[in-house]
């Protein structure tokens, strides 16, 4: 019995916001990332879990 990674709920995307500019985020299903194209930033998504911290994500090339 294989142990699934929890998927993220796309529904959250409603509410969450980037913490940097408060704009929306898009989901990037493959890098697990919630992308802020305003603030150029990717945050990670760890175990179904968004990790909203500015200095956990990644800046985008």
């Amino acid at each position: 019995m294989s142990e699934k990674t929890p998927l993220f709920d796309r529904r959250m995307l409603e509410v969450l916001v980037c913490p940097q500019t408060r704009g929306t985020l898009e989901y990037d299903g493959e890098a697990q990332e919630l992308i802020s194209k305003a603030a150029n930033l990717a945050f990670p998504i760890r175990n179904g879990i968004p990790v909203m911290l500015v200095d956990e994500a990644r800046v985008l090339d």
